[in-house]
């Protein structure tokens, strides 16, 4: 576990990992691609490690440079490999369901448990198998899994319409448009970062991608070169909130670079609302929080899948801020609905008075003083959130469930201890 004891403001420069959430679509879509590719910029947290043990064992090859261990190389299968049955490794991550077009393309046929991850409530796959249906696919679920069985091989574009902006099913729909080889008009697309990243490097290796509000369009080149291909995971979005949060929660002075700042910008909204002043530059973010200036206005942190809205993994970061600052800030998250169920009664712990006026919505008044607690990590934005109320609670905090936290982040209490927080590992 982790101890936490308030300290002196936070101060001085760190630097983000590459982000998990964009790794492990451009490690799947390495594979979909069936030529070499080159990935810089690779995470080396927990989930990320998974999903290359998972492409080593569907016959691809998937290692990390010995000189450079943030490179990643990444080979087309031998095709001697039989179809992931990996309910072990693939059952660790959500991010399993995007390693169905690869095997579709060397064997036909995917097997793949139910994803893990974080339990943050329902999170159907209903819109994946509608993509694989789309295109002509059949899709077969009992208790332990799900497999997917590539239908007989057509031409001609495929046209779909998402009821609503899944991120997870515009990237399955994007991988298994690559891997047929077939135009593709995606209706109400997610155009998050981690989606785009893929669009970018899909376009890196001469793919036609266009991306509006409305309609996604991707079109394979004319003929499908094998030389190989250098992608780079963008920085992670998440971290920088977290650290930016972090910092401003003690009121002091940072820079957080390795980070895109258009995909951090409605965090940096938020933290402007609430009269922090943070500098945004290409790709880096200076948090000049000991000038901080309270608004007292009301903080709207709603999760929105909408380009330009609010992702719904800075909520949890926001609400541990807030509490420290005057006002009544109302949070809601939809997208997630078991989320502030894992949150607010560790929160709590710590003397968080949060009200819950639904149960994907509530509301709380800072400041509140809070007082150190043995807590829990039991998802990932739970724990980096907790790492956050712990800076600045009275006494000391003690952060349990750090496999949790190391899904998502390699060192995220090293980056604090960099920018020196009072923060150590203990034994329990």
């Amino acid at each position: 576990m982790i101890a936490i004891r308030p300290g002196p403001p936070l101060s001085g420069a760190v630097t983000v990992d590459g982000s998990k959430n964009a790794a492990l679509p451009l490690l799947a879509a390495a594979a979909s691609l069936r030529r070499p590719v080159q990935l810089t910029n690779v995470p080396a947290n927990d989930d990320v490690e998974a999903m290359l043990m998972l492409l080593q064992h569907t016959g691809h090859g998937a290692t990390r440079k010995v000189d450079k261990p943030h490179t990643v190389l990444v080979r087309p299968s031998d095709g001697r490999h039989i179809a992931p049955e990996l309910h072990e490794t693939a059952a660790r991550i959500r991010a399993s369901y995007y390693l169905v077009p690869a095997p579709l393309a060397v064997h036909g046929r995917a097997v793949l448990p139910w994803p893990g991850g974080c339990r943050i409530g329902e999170r159907g796959m209903e819109q994946h198998f509608k993509v694989y249906e789309a295109f002509g696919d059949r899709t077969l679920v009992n208790d332990r899994g799900y497999s997917v069985e590539a239908g007989e091989s057509r031409t001609g574009s495929v046209s779909l319409m998402l009821p609503y902006r899944s991120r997870g099913a515009s990237i399955a729909a994007i991988l298994r448009t690559v891997v047929a080889g077939r135009p593709l008009r995606l209706g109400q697309p997610n155009l998050s970062p981690e989606v785009t990243s893929v669009l970018q490097a899909l376009q890196l290796a001469g793919w036609e991608t266009r991306a509006g509000d409305r309609v996604l369009a991707v079109a394979p080149p004319a003929s499908l070169p094998q030389e190989p291909v250098a992608w780079a995971v963008p920085g992670d979005k998440v971290e920088a909130g977290t650290l930016a949060c972090a910092i401003s929660a003690t009121r002091g002075h940072g820079r957080v670079e390795g980070v895109r700042t258009k995909d951090v910008a409605p965090m940096v909204a938020a933290l402007r609302w609430l009269g922090i002043p943070v500098d945004a530059q290409q790709d880096a973010l200076t948090i000049r929080a000991e000038h901080t200036r309270p608004t007292h206005q009301p903080l709207r942190a709603i999760a929105s899948l909408s380009p330009g809205g609010l992702d719904a993994d800075f909520e949890p970061a926001l609400m541990a801020l807030t509490l420290g600052m005057p006002g009544t800030h109302l949070f809601a998250d939809a997208i997630n609905p078991g989320r502030h169920s894992n949150l607010i009664p560790q929160l709590g712990r710590l003397g968080a008075d949060i009200h819950e006026t639904s149960p994907t919505q509530c509301r709380l008044t800072g400041p509140q003083q809070l007082t150190g607690a043995g807590v829990e990590a039991t998802d990932i934005r739970t724990g980096s959130a907790l790492l956050i109320a712990g800076l600045t609670a009275q006494g000391v905090t003690t952060l349990g469930g750090l496999e949790q936290l190391r899904r998502g982040h390699a060192d995220l209490p090293t980056k604090l201890l960099t920018l020196g927080a009072d923060i150590c590992e203990v034994t329990p």
